[in-house]
Parts: structure tokens; C-alpha cells; sequence
């Protein structure tokens, strides 16, 4: 049996999405500082979950910078640790479970543990989806994520759009596994129905006996598979008038020629004809052979 599309789906769109949460999880991104005075124009502070970092454009990134406004400190980045760290759990248990149903080694996947783990990934893209989007919320309040004031200014960074982009494939593809069970829900729902028994007959019910048109016989008696051997020919009933006219025959018509087609063979034979009649009129000569003579 081939694989069902909803399984391959999920199987490429889940483990897509753990890469990203972790990629978004690890690196030093979430938020953008840049803008100090104190400091040359170029120089931008990367802040992420567990780690923040200097770039300059003529030098390379220094990370490992102190915290000098208590920004791991801040609730956000706090529930942000913890739910980033179980969605990419929960995202590994899922993938697992989805190996297990899928088996794509076998002729049969197991639907059922397949919509398990569909359900789980899709857990998981919400643990990771709902601190991303509450960063997000609170990212120019300085309030909830310190800052240093104005002129400084913070912008969204790549780690966030990393965590966006997870978080959405790890929600298609959980729904796309989840949407195993319809044929695990369908054979449960079978073997339970109780066994049809015969239709019973209602008033509305009304029963006609159709009479058998009249086919060709190709048709009526090779119908089926089956070969009928044709009905004896009926004797037509005595006495039976027919209906109608008859209708006239017109007369037959005979074509004639006006010319004589013999008319040049008759020529020949009367100068033929003559020329003997001639001969055996000459008179005979004693110096000249005579045709009697001959």
C-alpha cells in the first residue's frame, strides 16, 4: 500500500518545523537594539533567549555581552525559555510516534498512532507559536523588555521570523497526520453497525412488472454472457386480413436505339456482292482463261 498523501505531508512540514524552533530557540536573535550614542553608529546588540551579542560591520560578533537593563530578568523571555524548550520536546516525541504509525518499512501504517502524533506535533507548534507571538506583542515596550531609551531603537530579528515559519509547519503538519483517524474512525464505525437485514416493504412501495422490449437478436438472445437459443417461428394466425393498399408497380421501360449500328457492316457485303455478280457475267475470250476454265 502506498503511502497516503496526508502522512508524507506531515512527515516533511514536522521535522522542517523542529529544525526552525530549534535554530529559533538557540541563536542569539529574538530582538534588535541599535542606535547607541555612546557607541559608533555601526554597532547593533542581538538579544535572544539565552544569549546577547555585539556586531560592529568592521569586526566580527561578540557574544557573551552582560546584561545591563536585567533583560533576562523579563517575564516574556522567561515563559519564552520554558515553552520553546517543551514545544521542542513535544515536536521530538511527535516525529517519533509518527515513525511508529507511519512505517513506511510495511505494506499497512498504523492510522491510528499516525493521528497520535499529528495531534501532538500540533501541540507542539502551539507551545512554540504562543511565546513567539507574545515576544512579539511586547517587543518596543521597554516596560516588559528592558531597553535602553531613545534614540535607541529595537526591531524585530531573524530568530523570531525562524520561530513564526516553525511554528506554522508545525501546525500544517500535525493537522495533516491528525487527519489519519478518518480512516481509523471509519473501519471502528463499520465493524460496530450492526448488519443490514432485509429491506421491509412499505405502503409507498409499488412494484411494476415492465414487459421486455423487443431487441435485436445480437442483443437479446447473446445478452448476459449467455447464449439463448432463438423462439420458433409463430405460425401466423389463419384468416388474418391485411391492412393497407397495395400499392402500383409502375410499367418497366425499354430504352431504343435510332441508329443502326449495322449499317456500316452492310456496305462491304453489297459491294462484295456485285463485284461477284460481275465476274461471272464477263464474257469469255479464247486468249483469256475463263473462270469456268479455272
Amino acid at each position: 500500500m502506498r503511502t497516503p498523501v496526508v502522512m508524507t505531508l506531515g512527515m516533511v512540514l514536522s521535522p522542517c518545523g523542529l529544525l526552525l524552533n530549534l535554530i529559533s530557540t538557540l541563536a542569539p536573535g529574538w530582538r534588535l537594539v541599535k542606535g547607541f550614542l555612546d557607541q559608533p553608529v555601526d554597532v547593533v546588540l542581538f538579544q535572544g533567549l539565552w544569549d546577547m551579542c555585539r556586531e560592529q560591520s568592521s569586526r566580527e560578533r561578540q557574544c557573551g555581552q552582560p546584561d545591563e537593563w536585567g533583560y533576562f530578568e523579563a517575564q516574556p523571555v522567561l515563559v519564552a525559555r520554558a515553552l520553546m524548550v517543551t514545544s521542542l520536546a513535544v515536536a521530538a516525541l511527535g516525529l517519533l510516534l509518527a515513525s511508529l504509525g507511519v512505517r513506511c518499512w510495511q505494506d499497512e501504517p498504523h492510522f491510528a498512532l499516525a493521528g497520535l502524533s499529528g495531534l501532538v506535533l500540533f501541540i507542539a507548534g502551539l507551545f512554540s507559536l504562543i511565546p513567539v507571538s507574545w515576544y512579539t506583542h511586547f517587543l518596543g515596550d521597554r516596560t516588559v523588555l528592558p531597553a535602553p531609551a531613545s534614540p535607541v531603537t529595537v526591531q524585530v530579528s531573524y530568530s523570531l521570523v525562524l520561530g513564526y515559519l516553525g511554528s506554522c509547519l508545525l501546525l500544517l503538519g500535525g493537522f495533516s497526520l491528525a487527519l489519519s483517524w478518518a480512516p481509523w474512525c471509519e473501519e471502528r464505525c463499520r465493524r460496530k453497525a450492526p448488519p443490514a437485514g432485509p429491506r421491509r416493504s412499505s405502503i409507498s412501495t409499488v412494484y411494476v412488472d415492465w414487459p421486455e422490449p423487443a431487441l435485436p437478436p445480437a442483443i437479446k438472445y447473446y445478452s448476459g454472457g449467455q447464449h439463448r437459443p432463438p423462439p420458433a417461428a409463430e405460425p401466423a394466425a389463419p384468416g388474418k386480413l391485411k391492412v393497407g393498399f397495395p400499392m402500383p408497380r409502375p410499367a418497366p421501360r425499354s430504352y431504343t436505339n435510332p441508329v443502326d449500328v449495322l449499317d456500316g457492316e452492310r456496305e462491304p457485303q453489297a459491294a462484295a456482292s456485285q463485284g461477284a455478280s460481275s465476274r461471272s457475267t464477263r464474257p469469255c475470250h479464247s486468249s483469256l482463261p475463263c473462270d469456268s476454265d479455272l
